[in-house]
């Protein structure tokens, strides 16, 4: 099968297509035919070891030591080829998408192999492969990080970095919430982010939304370090009185099956809708990593396998 493998940590070009043995199902597993996969920061950061020399050790210890050993990619949407002995929540044919909880990675191929307990489960019926791949993980970690900061109905939230895939979910999630959402993020993302149900928004670029005399009862931080977001103690003079500033690089976080079938549910009922910025096909993956590495995506960056 072709697949997308880096050949050493590094910029873009590592990437490569290359024929790697398709992976065969164990009796908890999963054969996915993979038909779409989101290419995601956390991808792209983990291609050009784009951490603290700390936690490069780390990845190096766990993925690889010169180059990752896996075939990367955390998120797919696709169709069960075949299960293993011990599978029962899942048969050839169903449509599936998901998210790599376990990193095993993998999905940037034309087959991937997952354990059915993974974060898994059947694609919404009015989505698109490439629409579903847009949802897990965005849509995961703005849940999380929601619910981190206790965001509820009646509130005023702010969302730092609100065009970007984590963003734009946490924009749409808070409004579900009946919260009203502020996005923070550059003027010619405005008119996405208000389309998506923020109420207003503050372009970055201009201004500084902590001078402003708004006052918030959550601040969340999608974008975390690469993006150089706002310090605390600049955040706490719009928080209200009990206000919270949560950002995606305090804790690792936490994902569950419940979430990610809530989620599912969301899309189909249209209340929580895939944002695509670019679609790459796979032969072509360098150059979506190459334009991710820019910083300035907008939702989600997905890789089609023919």
């Amino acid at each position: 099968m072709k697949a997308a493998v880096a050949t050493s940590y590094g910029p873009p070009e590592v990437v490569q297509i290359r024929d790697v043995r398709k992976p065969k199902p164990r009796r908890n597993d999963v054969l996915i035919r993979v038909r779409a996969a989101a290419l995601t920061t956390s991808d792209t950061r983990i291609r050009g070891l784009q951490y603290p020399p700390r936690l490069q050790l780390l990845l190096r210890a766990f993925i690889g030591l010169r180059a990752p050993r896996r075939i990367m990619g955390l998120v797919l949407s696709g169709e069960v080829e075949g299960v293993g002995s011990d599978v029962t929540t899942f048969k050839p044919g169903d449509e599936v998408f998901g998210f790599d909880n376990r990193f095993k990675f993998g999905a940037h191929a034309q087959y991937a192999c997952w354990p059915a307990k993974d974060l898994l489960t059947r694609k919404p019926a009015g989505l698109t492969h490439e629409e579903a791949a847009a949802i897990p993980y965005g849509g995961l970690m703005a849940t999380f990080f929601l619910r981190r900061a206790g965001v509820k109905g009646g509130q005023r939230v702010a969302v730092f970095g609100a065009s970007g895939a984590n963003g734009t979910s946490m924009v749409q999630l808070a409004k579900h919430l009946g919260a009203t959402v502020t996005g923070i993020c550059s003027g010619r993302n405005s008119e996405l982010v208000r389309s998506l149900g923020a109420a207003a928004c503050v372009d970055y670029t201009v201004e500084d939304f902590t001078e402003s005399s708004a006052s918030y009862d959550a601040v969340l931080d999608a974008v975390g370090g690469l993006k150089n977001p706002p310090p605390r103690e600049k955040v706490a003079k719009v928080l209200a009185p009990g206000g919270v500033y949560v950002s995606v690089d305090e804790t690792m976080p936490r994902f569950t099956q419940a979430d990610l079938v809530e989620l599912a549910g969301l899309a189909a009922e249209g209340s929580l809708k895939p944002v695509i910025d670019r679609t790459y096909p796979l032969e072509r993956i360098a150059e979506a990593h190459a334009y991710v590495d820019q910083g300035h995506k907008r939702g989600n960056v997905i890789v089609t396998v023919a």
